[in-house]
C-alpha cells in the first residue's frame, strides 16, 4: 500500500502550517521548504481547504493557516479524506470481479491489515508530529524556523 502524492503533500502542508501557527504561510514558502512545485501545492491546498483542514486567505497579504488546533487534526481522518481508495486487493474494491471472493481468506486478512493501519493512524494528531520535530536532526532550522 502506498499513499498518493496528494496525501503526502497534504500532510506536509499541515505540518508546515502547524509549525508556523503564529502567522499565515504562503504556498511559495511551503513549496520552497519542501522543494515541491507550487502548482501541485495549489491543488493540495485547495482540497485541504474544501475539506476544512486549512483556511485560505486571498490577496497580497494572504496565505493559509490551520482551521483548528493541531491537536484537533487526526492523522487518520486527514488520510481518509485525501485518499480516493483503500482497496488493497481487488476483492476489497467496488468493482470486484475476483473469482475467489467468498471462498478466500485473503479478504479477511487484508481487511485486518487495513484496520490495524487505521487504528494506528487514528492514535495520532498533527500535534504529535509537530511535537517530535526537535527529534529530527537537521530538520528544525530547515523547515521549522528553529
Amino acid at each position: 500500500m502506498r499513499l498518493t502524492t496528494l496525501t503526502d503533500y497534504a500532510l506536509r502542508v499541515l505540518i508546515y502550517a502547524g509549525s508556523h501557527s503564529e502567522r499565515l504561510c504562503t504556498i511559495s514558502e511551503i513549496a520552497k521548504a519542501f522543494d515541491i512545485s507550487q502548482a501541485h501545492l495549489m491543488k493540495v491546498s485547495q482540497q485541504l481547504s474544501q475539506k476544512g483542514w486549512i483556511t485560505t486567505i486571498r490577496g497580497k497579504n494572504g496565505g493559509l493557516h490551520l482551521s483548528q488546533a493541531p491537536d484537533g487534526i487526526n492523522l487518520g481522518a486527514v488520510v481518509r479524506s485525501m485518499e480516493p481508495d483503500f482497496a488493497l486487493v481487488e476483492c476489497l474494491g467496488q468493482n470486484n470481479a475476483c473469482k475467489l471472493t467468498g471462498g478466500c481468506a485473503l479478504t479477511c486478512i487484508m481487511n485486518g491489515a487495513l484496520r490495524a493501519f487505521w487504528q494506528h493512524l487514528d492514535c495520532y494528531t498533527l500535534a504529535d508530529v509537530i511535537r517530535t520535530k526537535t527529534g529530527m536532526p537537521g530538520i528544525e532550522g530547515r523547515f521549522f524556523g528553529a
